[in-house]
């Protein structure tokens, strides 16, 4: 972690009507994000961690405050220079993976690319070095129900990696998978955070949690805690786990 703010959200509140009746979802939260920060977002049902997680991954803007990201208040950004964000700044990982189903890996990697106007040589070049990088170079014909879930999360890990994204965005990203199969995730965003990616996890699984350096709890849309801790990960994890 350097002292580079990324994220900056000050008195960021959301809130919804629900018949005649309003509610926050989120209440004047205000939180510096840093550049290679491995954070992990937690709280229990209805605490606000979605809610947060669509706010900083662009999806949703505040009813109020002001969210900077590398400098631009995107709170006050329409849809379309939304989505520009979205695509050049942000990787989402999501618990369903959320693959192509008759794509095959190397098809929804470069997926994204497309949006960017990259030539196809380029896309199948980057693709092929991302899909290598996190250790399937020899399952990159492969449709996803010709993988496990491992494999369809690496598959996801590296189509938002392709745009080499500011900030890794992971919602639950082991959720669906084994206990084996999340340490393998987890030594993989362990490496990725050791060679400089910012990471922020959405997750209600505190030893997902303790992989992280930093831990941010919300309860009833609040920020009730936010800690850096010391952690020991795996030694010798690496990309291809």
């Amino acid at each position: 972690m350097t002292d580079q703010v990324i994220i900056e959200l000050q008195g960021i509140s959301k809130h919804y009507m629900m018949g005649s009746e309003g509610f926050y979802a989120l209440d004047n939260i205000n939180m510096q994000i840093f550049l290679n920060d491995y954070m992990a977002i937690v709280g229990s049902s209805g605490s606000g961690k979605s809610t947060l997680m669509n706010l900083l991954g662009c999806l949703d803007i505040p009813s109020s405050g002001a969210y900077k990201l590398k400098g631009t208040d995107v709170a006050t950004l329409d849809e379309s220079k939304l989505a520009a964000i979205r695509n050049r700044e942000i990787g989402f990982i999501f618990q369903n993976f959320n693959l192509l189903p008759r794509a095959t890996a190397l098809q929804n990697v470069m997926q994204p690319l497309i949006y960017r106007g990259v030539s196809p040589a380029e896309r199948r070049r980057k693709a092929e070095n991302t899909l290598t990088m996190v250790g399937l170079q020899d399952r990159m014909s492969h449709v996803p129900n010709q993988l496990s879930g491992g494999q369809r999360q690496r598959v996801a890990i590296a189509r938002a990696l392709v745009t080499e994204p500011a900030i890794l965005l992971a919602d639950e990203p082991t959720g669906n998978l084994d206990s084996s199969t999340t340490t393998e995730i987890m030594s993989l965003f362990d490496q990725l955070h050791a060679e400089g990616q910012t990471l922020i996890l959405v997750t209600h699984e505190q030893e997902i949690a303790d992989r992280c350096h930093r831990v941010v709890t919300l309860r009833d849309g609040h920020l009730m805690s936010d800690n850096r801790t010391a952690v020991q990960t795996d030694s010798g994890a690496n990309l291809n786990g």
